[in-house]
């Protein structure tokens, strides 16, 4: 078995998400994943928790990625003004690293599994909370801190949602301006 070659990790996360999308995630186990992948079960757990985690590894980081926006984001911006600007960006730089087929299929494993969607939710809340902590550090009060901080995930979500189902077309800043422009037409038809 190669377990010190390169991309053993890479290698591992396609495993998985391989016999998550054949068998169900209910149904794989670690060993199958090392096996498919030509790893030990050792290695495995070298890099996850457990077979959860390889979907979600990176979610950890979530709240320190947060912190960092905020904190570099200059001061002058309001809370829209920063969304609007540095939520494109941000965007971009989470799903670094990864293409289009590896996010689509991403995406089919989870919605396929409850536990699962329920972990998706889970780093959604993770990420509201980063940022409204992150607009009260700004000085912004709790109420708006609040609704800024569900309209930057709300829209992060439904824009990640409709560029992966528009297979990358337009790309995903463009789709989250087109998200943030649609929220804006909504709500300026207010009473």
């Amino acid at each position: 078995m190669g377990r010190w070659q390169p991309g053993a990790r890479e290698r591992l996360e396609q495993a998985a998400l391989d016999l998550f999308l054949d068998q169900g995630y209910t149904e794989t186990t670690v060993p199958q994943i090392t096996a498919r992948a030509g790893l030990t079960t050792r290695t495995f757990f070298r890099y996850f928790a457990d077979k959860r985690e390889v979907l979600f590894a990176g979610d950890r980081s979530v709240p320190e990625q947060v912190a960092r926006f905020m904190a570099e984001a200059p001061p002058s911006l309001g809370p829209m003004e920063l969304i609007a600007t540095g939520l494109p960006p941000a965007a971009v730089k989470i799903f670094e690293g990864r293409d289009l087929d590896y996010l689509l299929r991403r995406r089919a494993a989870i919605d396929a599994e409850p536990a699962l969607r329920e972990r998706e939710l889970r780093k959604f809340s993770l990420m509201s909370e980063a940022l409204e902590q992150g607009f009260r550090d700004r000085g912004i009060d709790d109420l708006t801190a609040r609704l800024a901080a569900e309209i930057a995930v709300t829209t992060f979500r439904i824009a990640a949602t409709r560029w992966l189902n528009q297979h990358g077309d337009p790309d995903l800043p463009a789709t989250i301006n087109q998200t943030l422009a649609s929220m804006k037409h909504l709500t300026s038809t207010l009473p």
